[in-house]
């Protein structure tokens, strides 16, 4: 037997059967490299492990990256915080780009999407993915030098899944992780107990989860008086509205951090953060949206980070109010729309084409053969003729004014005219469009016809949920379809490649059939940062500052 099937053949001796099902598709071909690493460290397999089967397997490593200078103060243009930063209630970049810096996560995720362990060691799911266990690391302390352990993890998740408090991670728990669920086996092992079975549950106490950082279990508020965490950088100074300096932790459990200091500067609007960019009084800044990115591409003195992202806008149509109750309006509107126009013109070649699913290209279990919907107006007006809509028809679209999105409104009102669509468009401020964000009380919600922005996730299962199931918090398009949910508990449940694959097919070709949201297009996630300027990792989830150095 050559060396390098014996090296795979004793290493698959040592797993699970759901472990050697990766090893299977790899093996066979059905799935390349980066997504068997990928599902791999979600089951807990750590990436040497992995690398080491992939090598064997032919497939090649990924060379080193070479590290940094130490010394220096890396300077940062964000966003303005959009009220007092608490990690367990904050929604917005300007927070917890800060927040990032000073305190961490069980684990994050890669460039590749795949898990890289940080406060837990390793992690293991029981047989059917209701019990995850989670190793956590020894010898970690907190800033104030307390030691980390199994009670601040159950203590951070419990505040987190509580339903009577203001977490803003019950998008991500409802349905997943109950208050309680989270148990203490000993000091260094605890135990996710979840209300439903799950294949992917490691992304949701990751970074993908950006209120899931680890705070100590006696945590009462007041984040910003200390910026508590176990992380590479502490607090040094915080004034609200004006920015935040850090300092590099000397007791750092990990590698110590480069930079010796971060000086956040935060800024009301994108352009004063750009001008700052260009004039060298900041070395980076957070994602920038598309329809500002051409000035700083063409800067000589800044470099621009495109990392391929599964962020999108979602376009809506309440299937409970006319006319689009009848799904062949649903479909006619999506078919007028010239997905190549939006990629190449919108968006400047930087994004991929949806598919009207959640499930973009980045994602490894998106069935890739399903059909792309493409233009179609001779379609389009026989749909609306067949639905008793010859003439057209008048409707009102909502949406918020962020980034590329009233762009592509008034891009969609033009297509749909095309096939007798009249669309007036109402443009709103973010906070007027989103409103309370519950039914009743919120534009975003209530609206017969909106776009939504929706935040880069690393698993597709909060956009699969609240947005599209019968009881979803954030099904604005008020779709109810049973068999659409029994797909999503499928696919959610699944361990296994094949299962995960199988199961996003289907629902892939039924969001096809139903159309209840319109999903034309992926943008990359753009980061500028200045020519001497390296080691910023290409993560869609935010700002991780520990490696940067200025050359």
């Amino acid at each position: 037997m050559p060396e390098h099937f014996r090296m795979i053949d004793n290493a698959r001796r040592t797993l699970t059967a759901i472990e050697n099902s990766a090893v299977d598709e790899m093996l066979a071909g059905r799935i390349g490299r980066r997504d068997f690493l990928r599902h791999g460290s979600v089951l807990g397999l750590s990436l040497p492990f992995l690398g080491s089967l992939v090598a064997a397997a032919g497939f090649g490593t990924q060379p080193a990256r070479a590290e940094g200078k130490p010394g220096g103060t890396v300077r940062a243009g964000v966003a303005t915080p959009g009220g007092a930063i608490d990690p367990v209630t904050y929604y917005d970049s300007g927070s917890y780009q800060l927040v990032f810096q000073t305190a961490e996560f069980l684990c994050i995720t890669q460039p590749d999407l795949t898990l890289k362990p940080v406060l837990a060691e390793s992690w293991s799911p029981n047989e059917d993915g209701s019990v995850w266990t989670f190793k956590l690391r020894k010898g970690v302390k907190f800033h104030n030098g307390e030691d980390f352990k199994a009670d601040d993890v159950v203590a951070t998740f419990d505040r987190l899944a509580d339903p009577n408090g203001a977490s803003n991670a019950l998008s991500v728990f409802k349905g997943l992780l109950s208050k309680g669920g989270t148990r203490k086996v000993d000091d260094h092992t605890v135990a996710f107990h979840l209300d439903a079975p799950n294949g992917s549950f490691p992304y949701s106490v990751s970074i993908d989860n950006y209120n899931a950082v680890i705070l100590p279990a006696s945590y009462k508020g007041d984040y910003e008086k200390t910026f508590e965490g176990t992380g590479p950088f502490r607090m040094e100074t915080y004034t609200p509205k004006v920015g935040a300096t850090f300092i590099r932790n000397p007791d750092y459990w990990s590698e110590k951090a480069l930079p010796d200091r971060l000086e956040f500067k935060f800024y009301g609007d994108v352009q004063p953060r750009i001008l700052a960019l260009q004039a060298g009084e900041v070395d980076i800044l957070d994602a920038v949206p598309l329809d500002v990115s051409q000035v700083v591409l063409n800067s000589p003195d800044i470099t621009v980070l495109r990392v391929a992202s599964t962020a999108h806008r979602q376009l809506h149509m309440r299937c409970d109010t006319g006319p689009f109750t009848d799904k062949r309006v649903r479909q006619a509107l999506a078919l007028c729309i010239d997905r190549s126009k939006l990629v190449d013109g919108l968006c400047r070649g930087m994004a991929a084409t949806g598919n009207d699913s959640p499930f973009a290209p980045a994602f490894p279990a998106t069935d890739k053969s399903v059909p792309q919907r493409v233009q179609d107006i001779a379609k389009a007006k026989q749909l609306l003729e067949a639905a008793g809509l010859a003439s057209g028809f008048d409707i009102t679209l909502t949406t918020l004014r962020y980034s590329d999105i009233p762009g592509y409104a008034q891009l969609f009102q033009n297509f749909a005219k095309e096939i007798g669509a009249r669309i007036a468009l109402n443009i709103e401020d973010q906070d007027k469009y989103y409103g309370k964000a519950v039914f009743g009380q919120s534009d975003w919600l209530d609206s017969p016809l909106g776009i939504t922005d929706y935040a880069h996730r690393s698993v597709p299962n909060v956009f699969l949920k609240s947005p599209l199931v019968s009881d979803g918090p954030w099904n604005a398009a008020h779709f109810k379809s049973p068999a659409y949910d029994g797909m999503v508990t499928s696919y959610l449940k699944a361990l296994d490649v094949g299962a995960q694959r199988a199961a996003a097919s289907d629902i892939q070709k039924l969001l096809l059939d139903e159309t209840p949201v319109i999903f034309s297009y992926f943008p990359d996630l753009l980061v500028p940062v200045r020519k001497n300027v390296s080691g910023l990792p290409p993560i869609a989830a935010g700002l991780l500052l520990d490696r940067v150095s200025l050359n």
